[in-house]
C-alpha cells in the first residue's frame, strides 16, 4: 500500500518586499532584490510556495572598521580603510548582490558625523555602486533621529531598506521612509509581542505592513541562537495562520553577532564556520535576509542555499 505524504496548507502569506529601484522605476539601480513571499514553513517545498531564496548582504561601514578582527580586515585588504573602495571590492571581487551600510561614523564615539555629511556619503555611494542598499543608523537614538532623515532623503526613489525602528523610537524614521519611498526595518528584542506591537504602531502612521521587515534580534551559535530560532518560528507560524501583523520577512544581522563570540576569535577558520553555521541555522528558522561579514562564510552559505533549493 502506497504511503501518502500528509501536506499542511496555510491561509497566510508572507509579504514580498523588493529592495532597489531601476531607472524606469525612478531609481538608478542596475538590479533589484525580492525577499519574502512564502506560503509555507522554510524548506517545505511541497506544502506551499517559496518563491524567493534567502538573500545575503555584505556589511560595510561609512568609516573604516575599527573593532573588526584581523582576519576580517585581511579579507578586504587595504580597501577596508576607504568605504567606497570597500564597497567596490564587495561588488566587483566578491559579486555582492546587496550591500548593507552601517552609518557608524555618526556615532559620538566614532566621529560624530553630521547629518549633511552622512547624506553626502550616501549620495556618493549610490552614484558609485549600482546594487540595492540596506542602511541603518549608528545605534545612538539621538544621532539616528538626525542622520536617518537626511540619509533617507539623499536616497529618495532608490527603494532602500532603512532601519532601525524601535518601540520607543520609530516616528521620525517612519515619517522619512514614508516620504521617500523606502521600506523599514522594525527591531524588537527577541519578543514576538513587541514585534507585533511595533508593526501595528508603524502601520498606524500610514506605512503599509508590506513595507516592513522584522529584525527579531538574534544570537550567534552558542549565544541564544536556539531562543531566537524559536521566536522566529512562532512568529512565522502565527503569520502563516493568518496574523497579518507578523507576515513580514525576517532580517538577521549574523556577522556582528557571530564575530563577537570568543569562539570566533580563536582562529579565522573557526570564525568563518561560526558565522556560516549561525546563518545556515537561521535560514531554517525562516530568515529571508542575512547580513554577513566574511566573504568565505558568505560563499559557504550561498552554496548551502543553492543546495537547499535544488529541484
Amino acid at each position: 500500500m502506497e504511503t501518502q505524504l500528509v501536506l499542511e496548507k496555510w491561509p497566510g502569506v508572507i509579504s514580498t518586499i523588493e529592495i532597489g529601484a531601476k531607472k524606469e522605476e525612478g531609481g538608478s539601480r542596475n538590479s533589484t532584490v525580492k525577499i519574502g513571499g512564502e506560503s509555507t514553513l522554510p524548506l517545505l517545498f511541497k506544502e506551499g510556495a517559496l518563491p524567493n531564496k534567502p538573500k545575503i548582504a555584505f556589511e560595510i561601514w561609512d568609516t573604516p572598521a575599527q573593532d573588526w578582527q584581523e582576519g576580517l580586515l585581511l579579507a578586504y585588504g587595504q580597501e577596508i580603510n576607504n568605504p567606497f573602495d570597500w564597497a567596490d571590492k564587495c561588488v566587483n571581487e566578491f559579486n555582492a548582490e546587496l550591500l548593507y551600510v552601517k552609518m557608524q561614523g555618526a556615532h559620538p564615539d566614532f566621529g560624530n558625523r553630521a547629518p549633511d555629511e552622512s547624506a553626502k556619503f550616501i549620495s556618493k555611494l549610490l552614484s558609485r555602486i549600482k546594487i540595492p542598499l540596506i542602511i541603518t543608523g549608528c545605534g545612538d537614538n539621538t544621532q539616528d533621529n538626525l542622520i536617518l532623515p537626511a540619509v533617507s532623503e539623499a536616497a529618495k526613489g532608490q527603494r532602500c531598506l532603512i532601519g532601525s525602528a524601535l518601540q520607543d523610537n520609530y516616528k521620525t524614521l517612519v515619517a522619512s521612509v514614508l516620504a521617500d519611498g523606502h521600506s523599514i526595518i522594525a527591531e524588537s528584542p527577541i519578543d514576538i509581542n513587541i514585534a507585533k506591537q511595533l508593526n501595528i504602531l508603524i502601520s498606524d502612521m500610514g506605512l503599509n505592513l508590506e513595507r516592513i521587515v522584522i529584525d527579531p534580534t538574534i544570537g550567534a551559535l552558542g549565544y541564544g541562537l536556539e531562543y531566537a530560532y524559536s521566536i522566529m518560528e512562532r512568529a512565522r507560524l502565527a503569520a502563516l495562520s493568518g496574523d497579518k501583523t507578523l507576515a513580514c520577512p525576517f532580517i538577521c544581522f549574523v556577522g556582528q553577532e557571530a564575530w563577537r563570540t570568543k569562539e570566533a576569535k580563536v582562529s579565522l577558520e573557526q570564525g568563518i564556520m561560526w558565522e556560516a553555521i549561525t546563518a545556515s541555522s537561521l535560514i531554517q528558522a525562516g530568515a529571508d535576509l542575512l547580513i554577513m561579514r566574511h566573504p568565505k562564510a558568505i560563499t559557504k552559505v550561498i552554496n548551502f542555499i543553492e543546495t537547499l533549493y535544488q529541484e
